[in-house]
């Protein structure tokens, strides 16, 4: 069975990048089909794509965040992160790593991880 878990900082201050790891076990990102996605919900707030690696180690990011995601993987340890540069206070949010075999479909979520943005 697939399980997927998000690591990372609790809280990161404005400007700065925030780095966030999904370590995936059950399965090799490296599989064909599927997509490894990076989401967000901000407290209040609906659902946000952020961006994907396929099982190409292309990546897909939302036009949105306007360049500000950088997405890769290291296959040796089955784990893809997020980097999110000059975050603000508006980036508070439960980020979650999900597989799917779209950018838009997901099947297995991770539990999700608490970020906050603050000075």
């Amino acid at each position: 069975q697939v399980q997927l878990q998000e690591s990372g900082p609790g809280l990161v201050k404005p400007s700065q990048t925030l780095s966030l790891t999904c370590t995936v076990s059950g399965d090799s990102i490296t599989s064909i089909y599927y997509f490894w996605n990076w989401i967000r919900q901000p407290p209040g707030k609906g659902l946000e794509w952020m961006g994907a690696i396929a099982d190409s180690g292309g990546t897909f990011d939302s036009p949105s965040l306007k360049n500000r995601t950088s997405i890769s993987w290291d296959t040796s340890k089955n784990q893809f992160t997020l980097q999110l540069s000059a975050v603000l206070p508006e980036a508070t949010a439960v980020y979650y790593c999900a597989r799917g075999l779209s950018s838009s479909t997901w099947d297995t979520w991770g539990q999700g991880t608490p970020v906050t943005v603050s000075s």
